[in-house]
């Protein structure tokens, strides 16, 4: 019982973890979202066609159930990686002031980390008298967000994105925070069309999609999660042709054990895991040592595809290089 306890609560941990990488940043426009001499740098593409000025004060609703009233969009504090990436995309990154860990692209490199995900330090955020603070539901802890609203600073809860259909509300949620809803209507436009520009040149299979597990991976942790249907990664694998074998097998919550039966229901043809966790277990024949992992068609066929941690759960305006890499690999690469 007191196992079943321990593995429960890691699952539970690594589950929070995983949902803070959906927030992380990672590669800049034009990266194919794979190591190698070629990689593009890690940068995000701030919009370039102008749009109106910036409308202060706006009062906008807050995820948290609050309305909050922002006057000055000149300090501004995204408390996750990926909401980074969504100031300095809508072309205010010169007013941001701080960063989350996760936001690791190149523009934001340079500025102070505040927050590591779910370790907000109030007193730093504070120390860089914000005008403007960015989160989502899955900040915290809930004592820092607290000190930061009892300090008079405008707070801004959104909420955070697991699939395709989360990217548009979620960059009109952070640019009317910011009172650039022009700014945020082109974002939007220009990811969505991306995105669409993208789904048309995915090879056409019929009923004979290739089924996608996505397992998590901390080897250093020894942590080894298989998605299902909460995991966030439906939406993505969806969109790119292929059917999310997690949750075809059944699995209903967002990460559940890897254990051999597990994954001879999913029966994966390929297997979707972030970089830095195929890494951990010592690249693709580390993952083959995985129980259960060698008995897979994927395995079989060593069809691995890996995608930065960073961005690969973003659900951001760089979505449609996720899924441009995840579609390469998936139909064109052929054995990895």
């Amino acid at each position: 019982m007191r196992r079943s306890r321990l593995t429960g609560a890691l699952i539970s941990a690594v589950s929070a973890l995983a949902l803070t990488l959906t927030g992380c940043g990672g590669n800049g426009s034009g990266t194919d979202l794979r190591t190698g001499p070629a990689a593009a740098p890690d940068r995000v593409e701030p919009l370039t066609t102008p749009t109106a000025e910036r409308r202060l004060p706006v009062t906008v609703p807050s995820a948290d159930g609050r309305r909050v009233t922002v006057t000055s969009a000149d300090r501004i504090v995204p408390l996750t990686g990926s909401l980074n990436e969504i100031v300095f995309t809508l072309g205010l990154g010169e007013h941001v002031v701080a960063r989350d860990i996760t936001a690791t692209f190149e523009q934001a490199a340079a500025l102070p980390v505040v927050t590591r995900g779910h370790d907000v330090s109030a007193e730093n955020v504070l120390s860089l008298k914000p005008t403007v603070v960015l989160a989502d539901t899955t900040t915290g802890p809930a004592e820092a967000l607290s000190q930061i609203r009892d300090a008079g600073v405008p707070l801004v809860v959104v909420k955070p994105a697991k699939a395709l259909a989360d990217v548009g509300p979620r960059i009109d949620a952070v640019a009317a925070a910011l009172g650039v809803p022009a700014a945020g209507t082109a974002l939007k436009s220009r990811t969505q069309a991306r995105i669409g520009a993208v789904q048309k040149k995915i090879p056409a299979h019929g009923h004979d999609k290739p089924r996608v597990a996505f397992l998590y991976l901390r080897g250093s942790a020894s942590v080894y999660l298989l998605g299902g249907r909460e995991s966030g990664a439906s939406s993505l694998l969806e969109a790119a042709g292929a059917v999310d074998a997690g949750k075809e097998s059944g699995l209903t919550k967002d990460f559940t054990a890897i254990t051999s039966e597990a994954l001879a229901n999913a029966a994966p043809d390929a297997l979707l895991v972030m970089r830095k966790g195929l890494d951990s277990v010592g690249g693709v024949d580390g993952l083959l040592k995985v129980p259960g992992v060698a008995e897979t068609p994927a395995a079989m066929d060593r069809r691995i595809v890996s995608i930065d941690d960073g961005v690969l759960l973003n659900y951001g305006p760089r979505t449609d290089q996720v899924l441009a890499s995840l579609v390469r690999q998936l139909y064109e690469d052929g054995v990895k």
